[in-house]
């Protein structure tokens, strides 16, 4: 009997009892009562069964349920590393990529010299990309370089991993040393070191292999010109070997490379290099333009990273052959630098044979104030040998970097560029004089 049923006869019988005693249980009394009972008991009989109903057609819906298969994954997943990173079915991925640099700040320089200088600024880079994967092992990059109101080609390559073998063709760096194979994202100073950019290292259309393992990196390639220098019959090969092992918690880096450049009939070079800014347009020390038929490029790198502090340093000789009877020099240039961090828990980031994104433990937005560096260096080119006289510079830096975030960064420059046989000289015709350069960089990127 239903638990509904006990209660209601429960109830009718708590009536009976609680009936006075005088009062008469006359046969009409009990026939009322007996009908009411019987209502009642009809009433429940069909509550119950529309219960019973109600229960049969949960639980067919339940089987319904258990019988669909279950939610299929979305195809595409969004995550987050500086911009959206999009990731579809089978290995397809797509990110947006930028950075935006803006440099100012002063140089100054003998006013005899009759040299421009005072306050400079520029927008030093303003690039916007797409890199992604494509399944099968590939992967693509593509970025412009929008900064000076021209519109340039950074990386624009196509490329395929395999464990440890990477093979890329298109338009990319070859492979010329430490600092330039580093972001400008990462380097520590406003500008690579002088003789980077005194020897025209730049980012060319070519096809390379590299190969990493264990602690090991070999890099190789054939190259023929810059994109935007494009077309002519000049073409290079580049290699590079680095050792990158840890001792305890010190990461080391050794490295070497070897560069040959044949450059088509009647080429010309020139050697040349600003005092530490790029936003001047004054080349104190400037081989002006020699005769080529090709150049002969050796570099040697090596860094430390432990903890906080790092020290980085670079050699690169640079040999030009000249054609007919005329002299070969070898012009050289080098650096030394030492870098701390002055936030705990901060150090200086390395990946894959170059120096990485640094991440601050404790970030701006997060309960800190981010990674503060300083960084000290030592940056010597010489660009006298065989006859050509382009100027000696013996230039000493200071950085102070601010990292509040991952993808954000403001840079303090100072450096006095000390010059031996400089191009201009001073009225009473001195050409041993220094020039001084100070600047701000605000960087963001994604």
């Amino acid at each position: 009997m239903s638990l509904l049923r006990l209660s209601v006869m429960a109830a009718a019988l708590s009536c009976t009892v609680a009936t006075p005693l005088y009062a008469q249980d006359t046969a009409s009394e009990l026939a009322a009562m007996r009908a009411q009972l019987d209502a009642m008991n009809t009433r429940i009989n069909q509550l119950e069964g529309e219960l019973q109903q109600a229960n049969q057609q949960i639980e067919s819906q339940a089987t319904i349920v258990a019988a669909l298969p279950a939610a299929a994954e979305p195809d595409t997943k969004i995550s987050w590393k500086g911009a959206p990173v999009i990731e579809g079915k089978g290995g397809w991925s797509f990110k947006p990529r930028g950075r935006l640099q803006f440099d100012a700040g002063i140089t100054n320089a003998p006013d005899s010299t009759g040299r421009e200088d005072g306050f400079g600024n520029e927008v030093r880079r303003a690039r916007l990309g797409v890199q992604g994967d494509i399944p099968g092992g590939f992967g693509y990059k593509f970025e412009v370089d929008i900064a000076g109101n021209d519109v340039e080609v950074a990386d624009g390559f196509l490329s395929y991993e395999d464990g440890g073998l990477t093979a890329t063709v298109g338009h990319h760096n070859n492979f010329q040393g430490l600092e330039e194979l580093t972001s400008s994202l990462n380097t520590s100073m406003i500008e690579r070191a002088a003789f980077t950019d005194a020897f025209g290292f730049e980012r060319r259309v070519g096809a390379s292999l590299q190969y990493g393992t264990g602690d090991v990196l070999v890099q190789g390639g054939v190259f023929t010109d810059n994109i935007g220098d494009l077309s002519n019959k000049n073409w290079s090969a580049d290699g590079r070997v680095v050792a990158m092992p840890k001792m305890g918690g010190t990461q080391l880096h050794l490295g070497g490379s070897i560069h040959y450049t044949d450059l088509e009939d009647g080429s010309t070079v020139r050697y040349r290099q600003r005092p530490l800014v790029h936003f001047t347009s004054n080349r104190f020390i400037d081989t002006a333009s020699l005769g080529a038929s090709s150049e002969f490029g050796l570099g040697l790198e090596a860094a430390a990273i432990s903890g906080p502090f790092h020290v980085t340093g670079e050699a690169f000789w640079q040999q030009l052959n000249r054609p007919g009877a005329l002299s070969d020099p070898t012009f050289f240039g080098g650096y030394a630098e030492v870098g701390y961090f002055l936030t705990s828990g901060d150090k200086r980031g390395y990946k894959k044979g170059t120096f990485d994104r640094i991440k601050p433990k404790n970030a701006v937005g997060e309960g800190g104030i981010g990674a503060i560096q300083v960084n000290l260096r030592y940056d010597y080119l010489d660009l006298n040998d065989s006859g050509i006289v382009g100027g000696i510079q013996n230039g000493f830096g200071a950085s102070l970097v601010w990292t509040p975030t991952d993808y954000t960064r403001f840079l303090l420059n100072y450096g006095k560029m000390v010059y031996d046989d400089a191009v201009y000289p001073t009225a009473n015709g001195d050409r041993s004089y220094s020039v001084d350069a100070f600047a701000v960089r605000a960087q963001v990127d994604f």
